[in-house]
């Protein structure tokens, strides 16, 4: 066997250890709380979650095509306060760590700062909003996981 075959064999090794290891790697290194809620309330907030991502997609949609009114209406019908996802959290604060409710208030909050200034017309102030949005999500996501 030559050099090249022994070392492409070790590097099957290597990867073969690596595939066994790296599902309790990943599970050993997940530090967030676990939030544990009935199974039909888990599907509903998942669910609701990936509403919340593809708004934001259609939000940075409605931005690059300059349609500021459809970014807007978008965000508060969707993830603003008035938007029905911010009123049906409210059941959950029983249920939830109040750091997660409050993240979750932070971001409907800024969704609709983020509709009010992009109507006004003021983007900078419409963009700090949005960003506040997604790093609401990011912390979320970061500190706890569902179950």
């Amino acid at each position: 066997m030559n050099k090249i075959d022994k070392t492409a064999r070790g590097m099957r090794r290597v990867i073969l250890v690596l595939m066994l290891l790296a599902p309790q790697l990943v599970l050993a290194a997940d530090n967030r709380q676990m939030v544990v809620l009935p199974t039909e309330m888990q599907e509903g907030i998942l669910e609701n979650m990936r509403d919340h991502l593809a708004t934001l997609l259609e939000i940075l949609k409605h931005l690059s095509n300059e349609d500021y009114v459809k970014a807007a209406d978008t965000a508060e019908s969707r993830i603003g306060l008035s938007s029905p996802a911010s009123h049906s959290a409210n059941y959950m604060v029983s249920l939830t760590p109040k750091e997660m409710h409050a993240i979750g208030t932070r971001m409907h909050t800024a969704a609709s700062r983020f509709a009010r200034k992009t109507r006004a017309g003021d983007l900078d102030q419409a963009h700090a909003a949005l960003g506040v949005v997604t790093a609401a999500c990011v912390s979320c996501h970061y500190k706890y996981r569902i179950r």
